[in-house]
């Protein structure tokens, strides 16, 4: 059985402005980057907003953290 991964529109806009609020990346936001490398259906302003994402990580201004959420 062969299932395509199609992510939700503005989906991918969300979580940059979700991760980019809190600080924090997630188990559920790491689920959601999985889901769009793995679905091949992303955009290039998506896989822009991806790059800004792990080069904020890298520069240290986001942390990768165990919770579920950052919404409580």
């Amino acid at each position: 059985m062969n299932m395509k991964i199609i992510l939700l529109p503005g989906a991918m806009a969300e979580l940059f402005a979700q991760v980019s609020w809190s600080g924090k990346i997630t188990l559920a936001d790491r689920y959601g980057l999985m889901a769009a490398f793995l679905g091949d259906s992303i955009d290039e302003e998506e896989r822009d907003a991806i790059d800004r994402m792990l080069h904020a990580f890298y520069r240290g201004r986001m942390k990768i953290v165990d919770d579920i959420s950052a919404i409580c």
